[in-house]
């Protein structure tokens, strides 16, 4: 393969549809397994359990030794953590150690599996940033759709739906296993820790990237997670599920060559808060009247938003990060990003007490304000941090 960028982002295609195909996989654990809302809410947490620490343990550590280091065996991990997953069937133990393995390894390659694009590809500014966002949101869309097809209408749901990531990720890690690795300049632990602290006290991380990262997977949890309960939306409900989840998240996608031309991190940051607004208003309408088809359009805007912040943010930190240091402020980024899974369950608790119209309203108000603080001129910033 000619463009070694494309064979690093193959790598973090693979991983997050092994990250994601089991967002489809929760109602049939709640229909054959009988699994409660409290299993259910366990796996979610294993997965969070792992990804965490991975990300923030693993990321410096190939900025150090490289990327192809981490990621290779980060490849066949996520292999294991399907095939355990396969083999859990009704083990909620079984299930649990795949989902904490399927944690760990995305948080091994997605902060290192970004800087390695980004670091193998050529071109404006955000160009890197741009290839690792339709990556990996291609595998997070593509995994569940996969997998909701299959389990909606194949035999052995709780099997057959795994087994494209199989295939998939075993032809990935042959294809990656070679890929090159950019040289880099050997950097200290300390002159590590000390260039990332100074990126962290930067305006555009403080003012940019820390106040939208966690709109990131807060946009797309809410539209996969959050819209189907205000209101019912008919077809098969696994299927559907999965196809909510593509729909969003390769809208995400879809909009990059928008994000593009757009160049800047801010515009893209401001671009992605409006058309989360818009998207949670369409919810907020489609909450109050029941017009069920609106999930389509709310989808469309709330995937917009999450791609458009994604790149954003992911840009943002590239123009603050030095060499020896990119795969850990990405870390960084990704950590806070995960924030926003948060968000559908905060909302299930407002929902006790208010309608679920005010609480989308309310969301798109909490969006837009965010753009106010991206505008905020360096100046103005730089004195307040200082």
């Amino acid at each position: 393969m000619r463009t070694p960028w494309l064979r690093a982002a193959l790598a973090l295609f693979a991983v997050g549809w092994g990250a994601n195909q089991f967002a489809a996989m929760l109602p049939v654990y709640k229909a054959h397994d009988h699994a409660s809302a409290a299993e259910v809410t366990l796996l979610f947490g294993a997965y969070a359990i792992g990804i965490i620490p991975a990300l923030l343990i693993i990321s410096p550590i190939s900025d150090r030794i490289g990327r192809r280091r981490v990621l290779r065996p980060v490849l066949l991990l996520s292999i294991v953590a399907t095939c355990v997953l396969i083999a859990g069937g009704s083990h909620l133990w079984l299930l649990l150690l795949g989902r904490l393995l399927a944690g760990i390894a995305s948080g091994a390659a997605f902060a290192p599996g970004t800087a390695w694009v980004k670091e193998l590809s050529t071109g404006a500014a955000g160009t890197g940033a741009r290839r690792a966002t339709i990556a990996l949101s291609s595998g997070f869309a593509s995994g569940p759709l996969v997998a909701g097809v299959l389990a909606q209408w194949a035999p052995w749901p709780t099997v057959l739906p795994y087994v494209p990531h199989l295939i998939l990720a075993a032809a990935v890690t042959v294809i990656a296993w070679n890929t090159p690795e950019p040289a880099r300049a050997v950097v200290t632990e300390r002159e590590q820790e000390s260039e990332v602290a100074a990126a962290l006290r930067e305006p555009t991380f403080i003012r940019r990237v820390l106040p939208t990262a966690p709109w990131v997977f807060g946009c797309a949890s809410v539209s996969f997670a959050t819209l189907p309960s205000l209101t019912h939306i008919p077809g098969p409900s696994i299927a559907v599920g999965g196809a909510l989840a593509a729909l969003t998240l390769y809208s995400g996608v879809l909009l990059q060559p928008f994000g593009r031309r757009l160049g800047s991190a801010p515009k893209m940051l401001i671009a992605g808060a409006i058309a989360g607004s818009v998207g949670l208003l369409i919810a907020a309408v489609m909450a109050m009247t029941g017009a069920w088809w609106l999930v389509v359009p709310a989808a469309i805007g709330l995937g917009a938003a999450y791609g458009l912040i994604l790149v954003g943010g992911l840009t943002g930190v590239e123009s603050v990060a030095q060499p020896g240091d990119l795969g850990t402020l990405n870390a960084i980024f990704y950590s806070l990003t995960y924030v926003g899974f948060a968000v559908p369950y905060l909302i299930t608790l407002a929902l006790e007490h208010v309608s679920g119209t005010v609480v989308m309203i309310f969301g798109a108000i909490l969006l837009a304000l965010t753009i106010p603080v991206v505008l905020i001129p360096d100046r103005v910033t730089a004195r307040r941090s200082g």
